[in-house]
């Protein structure tokens, strides 16, 4: 009987056995399948562009809304215009501090601080997530949009002032609902599965950058944008 029960036990883990044998094999073969996959795609070399519906819409006649249509909005909806950082600080109920997301990068701002009211943040989020969503659409690799001005302080604006006399002492970028987005600065995302995008041109860029601004400034109340040529960038003020 001992003899019987033994052979049973025995039987049982040969079994047991074989069963785990098959299941590692499996798991061994998986896994060198997938480790061949990855290095045949990694040995594609770069992620290659297939543009699409690239084009550049008209920028002075589409992107005109001047600083004072533009200033009326940002003194209905903004804050009152801030002495400098600290004060911004201290309106953390009306204001939100911008920081770096996966769409758009904040530029080293030298007369200008990283805050706007919240439905200006939103719409920046907007713009950013429609701008890759974009560049997908028509076959481009992702990058991100560079912010290079926001909310001025009375601080910046004499620093502003000083260095150009030109610069307007009653900017739209004082009262938190305005800022600007350059259209020949992005910042590429390097790689996806550690295989390396081809750069994209920043006029193509720049094409789709515009394409998206206007689908959202044709939307009833959403912004003000207008075309800054000498600074190189698009001026954008939220209208609700």
């Amino acid at each position: 009987m001992i003899r019987k029960y033994f052979l049973i036990v025995l039987d049982t883990l040969v079994i047991g056995l074989a069963i785990y044998c098959v299941f590692i094999h499996k798991a061994s073969v998986k896994e060198r399948k997938a480790r061949e996959e990855e290095e045949a795609w990694l040995a594609l070399g770069p992620i290659l562009n297939h543009p699409v519906r690239v084009y550049d819409v008209n920028f002075t006649k589409e992107f005109n809304d001047m600083n004072e249509v533009q200033l009326l909005a940002a003194q209905a909806i903004g804050v009152p215009p801030v002495a400098d950082r600290e004060a911004a600080d201290h309106l953390k109920t009306k204001l939100v501090k911008l920081e770096d997301t996966d769409t758009y990068v904040i530029d080293s701002l030298t007369h200008s601080i990283p805050y706007l009211v919240p439905s200006a943040k939103e719409l920046l989020d907007l713009i950013g997530t429609n701008f890759q969503d974009s560049l997908a659409s028509k076959g481009l690799n992702p990058y991100k949009l560079v912010i290079t001005s926001v909310l001025r302080t009375e601080t910046d604006v004499a620093k502003l002032r000083r260095g150009n006399l030109n610069a307007t002492e009653n900017s739209a970028h004082r009262y938190g609902t305005t800022f600007d987005i350059s259209y020949w600065t992005y910042v590429k995302i390097p790689e996806y599965r550690g295989r390396e995008y081809e750069d994209v041109s920043p006029s193509y860029l720049r094409a789709v950058l515009s394409q998206v601004l206007k689908d959202i400034h044709d939307m009833p109340g959403m912004c003000y944008v207008k075309f800054e040529k000498k600074q190189s960038c698009f001026h954008i003020t939220v209208r609700h």
